[in-house]
């Protein structure tokens, strides 16, 4: 027989090697490596992805704070108006504390997401602002979900945390939660990242006198969305300090302007701040606050508040934000730069686990180990059972092959190891072994086999016990591979791949190898 006629006949055989050939090709060539964690990616020999499990860092699961009234007749007011008249309904909340989206011509959705919101709180401030409205729940819109993903993805992306993911996951009693993971990070600074909103504005503190009354007040005078461009935070050594630079859109930069002269702030020669010391006697100050906390405060440089007087500042709107701290003017340049989230997240009501880089390398050793004795205790079973190298042998490369094609697809496609998919490939040796026993078994019934059309008569009749085998648990696993049951998905996602393997390649490969080995030519 010609080698043609060999490799048409035995395809499946050719199908396998090349799918090793390509699973390797994944696995270590340098093109397929991930980009994140460039340090990372050096010290790993294969362009694995591994997860908090294996690789230490923090996981965060929790729920975001707040509560929604659906079907609220907006009463031919925008959405603007909305939110600020339901604020004015509550004591503690203002209007970035609510959230209102037309979804239909006449009304839509209000959120509130205050700390320890009540479906109380919000019918009554709804009640209050004359809006009527359908029913009030507890939770927030899914809209508001993936835009606080978004926020959170940035406000990693902007820390510098290589390798962060944030998605939200959905129980079975369908109870909403946002999953934050952060290789390689504590869990003190993970949470301090995530535990806040983030809500950044510069004021003026200044005087205002009233029936020969003098009082002192906060006037905003820029938001998040007024800035134009944020900076990385600078340590400022023969400066100011430690500071952020920004600049202001232009569309805003002359209200700014003139806000800072209306109040004192650009006075001419600057102004000295003591407000942290004196703030009922200080000059004018400008005050930023971050979460309605107040995180520094600083007077304006004389040359600014000269230019600003002169109306020249506005064509070129740059300035610095003097924080006090290094850690401070990273936390407004993280803030400023993701934008705030548009709901804190509730980390009372949810879990914060986090896993030391030396306990993730032990997990990733006992996998190791655990791995290579489920193989040597398969090939010695094997070997017991059959006592023929020529039947053996095949049976325990193969099903070897299943577990480098499926690391080769987690390279592939950067999917993050962990024990839930370890103990998935464990499973996918054993199920392996158990379908390849069957075609043994079936095939060698009746003593040896010489005649190839006895030989396919008999593996038809072990392969569709196969299938049926397979298409049991791909039923039983996928339940478990849909919803988002945390670990137990990844198990089931990677035990569905290795039986599809198994049954689309490595089983037909087997039965080729075995039909070359025990029937004449």
């Amino acid at each position: 027989m010609s080698t043609w006629e060999d490799l048409k006949s035995n395809w499946r055989v050719v199908l396998l090697v090349f799918m090793l050939v390509l699973s390797t090709v994944f696995l270590f060539a340098p093109a397929f490596a991930s980009t994140d964690g460039a340090a990372a990616a050096q010290e790993n020999p294969t362009n694995l992805k591994y997860g908090l499990q294996l690789s230490g860092g923090t996981r965060v699961r929790a729920p975001l704070q707040g509560v929604t009234a659906e079907g609220v007749d907006f009463g031919g007011d925008d959405a603007a108006q909305v939110e600020r008249a339901v604020a004015g309904q509550l004591a503690t909340a203002d209007s970035s504390d609510v959230i209102a989206r037309q979804t239909t011509q006449t009304g839509g959705t209000v959120e509130l997401v205050t700390e320890n919101a009540t479906t109380q709180q919000l019918s009554s401030a709804l009640d209050g602002a004359g809006y009527e409205y359908e029913t009030v729940r507890d939770g927030v819109t899914e809209t508001t979900r993936e835009q606080t993903v978004e926020v959170l993805r940035s406000k990693i992306n902007a820390a510098g945390l290589s390798g962060g993911t944030v998605r939200t996951v959905e129980t079975i009693s369908n109870e909403h939660f946002v999953l934050i993971e952060v290789p390689n990070q504590d869990r003190s600074e993970v949470v301090d990242l995530v535990n806040s909103r983030g809500t950044v504005r510069i004021a003026a503190y200044h005087p205002v006198t009233e029936n020969n009354t003098t009082q002192y007040v906060n006037t905003t005078v820029i938001t998040q969305e007024d800035f134009q461009t944020v900076g990385t935070a600078q340590q400022g050594e023969r400066g100011p300090g430690p500071h952020v630079p920004v600049s202001v859109k232009t569309s805003e930069a002359e209200r700014v302007q003139q806000l800072y002269v209306d109040t004192g702030v650009a006075s001419v020669g600057g102004t000295d701040c003591t407000y942290s010391d004196s703030p009922e006697s200080t000059e004018p100050c400008i005050l930023v606050i971050r979460d309605g906390n107040v995180v520094s405060s600083f007077g304006m440089d004389a040359g600014l508040a000269q230019s600003m007087r002169n109306g020249e500042w506005a064509n070129d709107p740059q300035f610095i934000l003097v924080t006090g701290s290094f850690e401070r003017a990273q936390a407004v340049s993280i803030d400023l730069r993701a934008g705030a989230l548009p709901a804190s997240l509730a980390l009372d009501e949810g879990t914060a686990s986090s896993i030391s880089a030396t306990q993730g390398d032990n997990f990733k050793r006992d996998s190791l180990i655990i791995g290579l004795l489920a193989v040597f205790t398969v090939a010695g079973v094997v070997f017991l059972r059959y006592g023929r190298p020529q039947v053996a042998a095949p049976m325990v490369v193969t099903a070897l092959s299943e577990v480098v094609v499926l690391l080769g697809f987690a390279a592939f496609i950067n999917y993050p190891l962990d024990l839930s998919v370890i103990a998935g490939f464990i499973a996918v040796i054993g199920t392996g072994v158990d379908d390849l026993v069957i075609i043994a078994d079936e095939v060698m019934a009746e003593g040896d086999v010489n005649s190839r059309r006895v030989f396919e008569s008999r593996f038809r009749k072990a392969f569709w016990v196969i299938g049926a085998a397979a298409a049991t648990t791909i039923i039983a696993m996928s339940p478990l591979a849909v919803l988002s049951l945390g670990d137990l998905q990844g198990f089931a996602i990677f035990t569905i791949l290795g039986v599809l393997v198994g049954v689309l390649i490595t089983r037909p490969a087997y039965g080729d190898i075995l039909r070359v080995l025990l029937t004449d030519r």
